[in-house]
């Protein structure tokens, strides 16, 4: 059974506090490393975190805003002097290539491991060993995108008494019928899990689109709802908005983060968006949540 865990590695937004780091989030898919967003301290982070820096295989970021984007530069260092040779993944909104080739040219470092970009348009589907990482445009004051990680379908339930009433001895064959789904002695296909990353946004449709039936949506919740009018301004949301989206969606659990430093204790914001999606949690840095199968 795939272990699937979210980390977070980073939840405050626009600069750090005492308690909080800047964006960024680690999803391991049964040891894969996929880390969303890579803020400024991002590989300290790692350190004190249950996840493997050197099991990361891709890196997805947002958007270009330093406190999503300034920790990466390190972290490319780190990878390569621990002795990374293997390729990394970089995926993220038009810009991010220029601005990882010109800091990597100007402070003279050359990685040992290739660095592929991935396509830079919103639709793109990166695959990985039994998962899949789609992305959709969000609304923010530069170009933004949100992603989802899509767990590929698993075979129906095996049922041995159909597979004797065939004639089928127990043994090999009955993993391979299995691994095949064989309608003969399988239920139908059992949906894979999904997790919505989106950040940084005010709620809009693509949102809810890509967050559509997912098992978890991680969302921006920037200000308390008495500070919308500033929200709007700025292209962020409240908690009650992310909650809207998570209501829209139909997804089963809503993490709350990218909370504006002047909230030290957020409980007020949970509490705002319960009273629209009832089951929302808020992240804190180095929080673990495992999602459970279906």
């Amino acid at each position: 059974m795939q272990e699937m865990a979210i980390t977070f590695l980073g939840t405050s937004s626009g600069t750090p506090s005492r308690e909080r780091n800047v964006s960024s989030v680690a999803v391991v898919l049964d040891g894969t490393v996929l880390l969303f967003d890579c803020g400024e301290g991002t590989q300290h982070q790692l350190l004190r975190a249950p996840v493997k820096s050197g099991a990361i295989e891709a890196i997805f970021i947002t958007h270009l805003h330093g406190d999503h984007v300034y920790g990466l530069p390190g972290l490319l260092a780190t990878l390569s002097m621990n002795g990374r040779e293997r390729p990394l993944t970089l995926v993220g909104p038009e810009g991010l290539r220029e601005h990882v080739e010109c800091v990597l040219r100007t402070s003279h470092h050359n990685p040992m491991f290739p660095i592929e970009f991935g396509a830079r348009r919103s639709g793109f589907s990166p695959t990985f060993d039994g998962f899949r990482v789609v992305s959709a445009p969000l609304e923010h004051s530069i170009p933004a995108q949100g992603y989802c990680i899509i767990e590929d379908d698993r075979p129906g339930t095996f049922d041995p008494g159909r597979a004797r009433a065939l004639g089928i001895p127990p043994g090999p064959e009955w993993g391979a019928l299995q691994r095949a789904g064989d309608p003969r002695v399988c239920g139908p296909p059992r949906p894979g899990r999904r997790i919505a990353y989106c950040t940084d946004t005010r709620p809009c449709p693509s949102a809810v689109e890509l967050a559509r039936g997912a098992d978890v949506l991680i969302h921006e919740s920037t200000y308390a709802e008495e500070l919308r009018a500033e929200a709007d301004e700025r292209l962020h949301s409240t908690a009650m908005g992310a909650a809207g989206v998570a209501r829209e969606a139909g997804v089963g659990r809503l993490l709350l983060t990218h909370f504006s430093t002047r909230y030290r204790d957020v409980a007020a914001l949970v509490a705002e968006a319960r009273t629209v999606f009832a089951n929302t949690d808020a992240a804190e840095d180095f929080a673990t949540f495992v999602v459970p199968r279906k």
